[in-house]
């Protein structure tokens, strides 16, 4: 069996596009708290998309939302990890955009009349149009963090 160790991130093409991977996981940190803060009552707001399969999925779909989020930032915050928990963590970088574009997507095309998107918790308002064009963006920042933070690294798994 193989010992598991951490290993730095690779170098970024520039500090720009490192910037840019903070500012994505500062938006991140900030959805995750807002969404966190009352949990309870974020639940809820999930469960206004009607998604199939009632309230277990509506559960799971909050803790994977949730739990992506967090997941994400040691990737963007390039701290050391292991390669395939690297690997997981980019995956978690652009799942999340993805779940509120799907989400957001879905609503608007079921005609549902949602008043709080949910992408920043119950306590911000955010109208189902806006979230849509947030989520929109941050797939752009996911695209543009990766592309710039794996520009030097040869491979994620050594031999």
């Amino acid at each position: 069996m193989t010992r598991i160790k951490a290993v730095a991130a690779p170098a970024p093409k520039s500090q720009t596009y490192a910037r840019i991977a903070w500012a994505y996981a500062a938006v991140l940190v900030v959805m995750v708290v807002a969404q966190l803060f009352s949990f309870e009552k974020f639940i809820p707001l999930i469960a206004d998309y009607w998604l199939p399969g009632g309230q277990g999925t509506t559960v799971l779909v909050a803790g994977v939302i949730v739990t992506t989020e967090v997941f994400a930032l040691p990737y963007l915050l390039r701290m050391p990890l292991s390669p395939l928990m690297r690997v997981c963590s980019i995956g978690c970088s652009f799942v999340v955009p993805l779940l509120w574009l799907w989400l957001s997507l879905r609503a608007l095309l079921e005609s549902n009349a949602i008043t709080n998107g949910g992408i920043l918790g119950e306590k911000v308002v955010v109208p189902l149009e806006v979230q849509l064009v947030v989520s929109l963006v941050l797939l752009v920042l996911a695209v543009v963090s990766y592309y710039g933070l794996s520009g030097r690294a040869k491979t994620y798994f050594k031999k």
